[in-house]
């Protein structure tokens, strides 16, 4: 596990993380840290914990009933769910994309204005200048630039996921989680999503669930694999698929189980 990164703009570290619904345990005593400015991708089978582990650092699990977790989760060195944390600010800090896209039936500037209207009141030429910036960060600017009063359920599939990117990105936050991003979109749209997450690495932290094992290999610096809510390895991309430390591991990534 990665220790040097406590405190580090964008950095995550989870300390003994665990966390249950009702009685069911989702996650185990996970040790498990995330380097700022990279993308880390989040392997495993259904039902491992990889996405209940994404929805702990922005807690978004607190809303499912019986809910509750053990040990701390430390975001740019702050733990997450201390008692004086403001959950609304802390959506702001970390927004997170769903395998389904979803964005509002509105229009596409509305979209993407969303965040930055609520949260810090920006209208006129500053308003603007946000939308038309989130909106490039996602590669959309140069598809959208004449559509933006149009109804965003009018884009395409692969459109409509970037806009909702754009939308979190609005809000200037040091980490995007993405739960399955692509696994709805065909193959050219997936490799946007793709090269978009390449560039997007130099200025915030990105963690990526998935089941493509292709992509994780593509798209991440490092990557964690899950089985039953336990962290069975976390190791750097290439090092965890050629010559993985875990014999589950190996077993996985060959497809002997999953």
């Amino acid at each position: 596990m990665i220790t040097d990164i406590h405190g580090l703009p964008g950095a995550v570290v989870l300390e003994r993380f665990s966390a249950w619904f009702g009685a069911a345990p989702a996650l185990h005593n996970v040790d498990f840290a995330v380097r700022p400015r990279s993308v880390t991708a989040l392997i495993g089978p259904s039902g491992s914990g990889k996405s209940t582990l994404l929805r702990a650092i922005n807690r978004l699990n607190d809303e499912l009933p019986g809910a509750r977790h053990a040990g701390r989760l430390l975001l740019d060195g702050d733990n997450v769910y201390d008692p004086a944390v403001d959950v609304s600010e802390l959506r702001q800090r970390v927004g997170m994309v769903f395998q389904r896209s979803n964005p509002f039936p509105r229009s596409v500037f509305d979209n993407v204005a969303y965040g930055p209207r609520l949260n810090t009141g920006a209208a006129g030429r500053a308003l603007d200048d946000s939308v038309e910036d989130a909106l490039r960060r996602a590669a959309l600017w140069d598809e959208v630039k004449d559509r933006l009063r149009d109804n965003a359920l009018t884009l395409s599939g692969g459109q409509q996921q970037r806009l909702c990117i754009a939308r979190a990105l609005a809000n200037r936050p040091s980490l995007l989680l993405l739960d399955e991003p692509t696994s709805a979109l065909d193959p050219q749209a997936t490799q946007r999503i793709e090269e978009l997450l390449y560039d997007l690495q130099q200025d915030l932290t990105i963690i990526i669930v998935t089941h493509n094992l292709h992509q994780a290999a593509r798209v991440s610096r490092r990557t964690a694999l899950l089985v039953d809510g336990v962290l069975v390895e976390d190791a750097a991309t290439d090092l965890l698929f050629t010559r993985p430390a875990d014999s589950r591991t190996e077993a996985f990534i060959t497809g002997r189980f999953g």
